[in-house]
């Protein structure tokens, strides 16, 4: 029995929707980023008059052109910072800069939790680097996580037994999740890296770690 017109046009349609839609969501997600980005690089260009970098003036919308080159610029000045974190001079105008965020009301606190965030990851370099499986959020039902911090805190002396701290991001968009902690003896340890385990999650467990492996292999 042949299929009706709308039939054929529907599995077209969805064969079509499957091969576009990679595409078109990283096309999005890196229009997305830009765009965020864009929105505190443009600012570096504040010494152009916007007759010239703005269109209709400015009330109307930044070029792209102009928005990519406030991209570099920030890329370029980032580059210099680092330089010059290398030497004294640069450091002690970090450490000027960096006091001078401190002491400023409200954008301290702001400042001060990211930087201690920042400090925590950059110091553990095993820091968000483990894939693990924990029962959550109820025994018998298995979560994907990922170990933030596996040290001797008031937390483990409190419950008397070594803990650790397990990220477990949300599906399919992983910037949000939860923090559960949890003894150490009550997580399973996976071979996945956490580029795989971020696949995993994002594909709504479609794409598993043998098959990434099987798709690098070909």
């Amino acid at each position: 029995m042949r299929k009706s017109l709308f039939a054929r046009w529907r599995a077209s349609f969805l064969t079509g929707l499957l091969i576009v839609l990679p595409g078109v969501i990283t096309l999005a997600v890196v229009k997305w980023f830009f765009g965020t980005i864009s929105s505190l690089t443009d600012l570096l260009l504040f010494f152009l008059p916007t007759s010239i970098t703005h269109d209709g003036g400015a009330t109307g919308p930044i070029h792209w052109y102009w928005s990519v080159l406030a991209f570099i610029f920030a890329a370029l000045l980032v580059t210099v910072i680092g330089v010059l974190a290398r030497y004294y001079i640069g450091k002690q105008l970090i450490a000027g800069a960096d006091g001078l965020m401190l002491r400023v009301p409200v954008l301290n606190k702001i400042y001060g939790t990211i930087k201690q965030v920042d400090a925590a990851f950059a110091g553990n370099k095993n820091s968000f680097k483990t894939v693990v499986l924990i029962e959550y959020p109820r025994p018998g039902i298995y979560s994907v996580g990922f170990i933030t911090s596996e040290q001797e805190d008031e937390i483990s002396k409190k419950l008397d037994q070594k803990t650790v701290c397990v990220y477990i991001p949300t599906t399919p968009i992983p910037t949000s999740g939860f923090l559960v902690i949890t003894p150490i003896e009550q997580i399973t340890k996976l071979d996945m890296s956490v580029a795989d385990g971020f696949k995993y999650i994002i594909s709504l467990g479609a794409i598993s770690h043998e098959a990434s492996a099987a798709n690098l292999k070909i």
